[in-house]
């Protein structure tokens, strides 16, 4: 299904069989916790009761939106959801289509990126069909175009389940904008890997990523580098985000063993990027 962020690989987040066909079709380990996708920020009282006034003010604030809480776990929602953990990360997603399938099946939709684990995410239905759709089934399985997602790279994650509340992970909705909501009260990201995108590599293509802090910079990489091409995306950070991916998607399908991307400033939008791009120029497992 769509949403503002990236296609996601939707199911019934109560169904644990269901959800065992995500974790199958991605090839991603049953212990990484996908995030559920509610309908509306009323829901948050029904599938996490628990939900700490500071969850509440961020929901309140930021959703429908590209933002995830980690909460407590509702016993309505099963573990294997969770990836085995008492948390689980909730979201009410801004694009329409998504929200009304969400209505429509009348149970939370578990929704990671719906591609190989690790890999790009997808935010076009063309990427989607070349990751996995030959892992769908055309008697059961549907997918809905709802166009290029508009924001491009994945949910901001904040636990709100520790104390002070963490970040987990950067996104549009943007780090100083949190700490606006929350007057500053953040503490360092620390602990286990307890949402998606925390490992250390990840949305990788098949390209070498090599990281560069100016244009100058790029330029002197790429001219020393065989097969290389430089990924700018300039003063446009929105831009940016948004065709992040298919850039990375393009390089692979131009033959490109290298591509030089340049790091925006760490502010902003800029913090969301600059993640994704450091960890899909990490080294790769295996």
């Amino acid at each position: 299904m769509p949403t503002e962020t990236v296609y996601g690989l939707a199911a019934d987040a109560t169904n644990p069989s269901a959800i065992a066909r995500i974790f199958s079709v991605k090839g991603r380990p049953e212990n990484h916790p996908l995030i559920v996708h509610l309908a509306d920020v009323e829901d948050l009282d029904r599938w996490a009761p628990g939900a700490s006034p500071v969850a509440r003010h961020l929901a309140a604030s930021a959703w429908p939106g590209p933002l995830t809480l980690i909460v407590p776990r509702s016993p309505d929602l099963p573990a294997e959801v969770a990836g085995g953990l008492d948390t689980i990360g909730l979201r009410v997603p801004a694009h329409p289509m998504a929200r009304e399938l969400i209505r429509l099946a009348g149970v939370p939709l578990a929704a990671p990126s719906a591609n190989r684990f690790g890999s790009v995410s997808p935010t076009t239905v063309d990427h989607v069909l070349a990751d996995i759709g030959d892992r769908l089934d055309p008697d059961r399985d549907v997918v809905v175009d709802g166009g290029p997602c508009p924001v491009g790279v994945e949910s901001t994650i904040v636990d709100t389940s520790v104390e002070p509340v963490q970040i987990l992970r950067a996104g549009a909705v943007t780090n100083e904008q949190i700490r606006v909501l929350l007057d500053g009260d953040i503490g360092d990201a620390s602990g286990p890997s307890r949402a998606s995108g925390m490992l250390s590599s990840h949305y990788a293509p098949r390209c070498e990523i090599l990281l560069a802090d100016d244009p100058h910079d790029a330029e002197r990489i790429a001219d020393t580098t065989a097969n290389s091409r430089i990924l700018d995306g300039g003063a446009d950070l929105a831009r940016f985000a948004r065709t992040l991916y298919a850039e990375m998607r393009n390089a692979d399908l131009d033959g490109i063993d290298v591509l030089v991307a340049v790091l925006p400033p760490a502010s902003g939008l800029g913090h969301a990027i600059r993640d994704r791009l450091t960890k899909a120029a990490a080294p790769r497992p295996g």
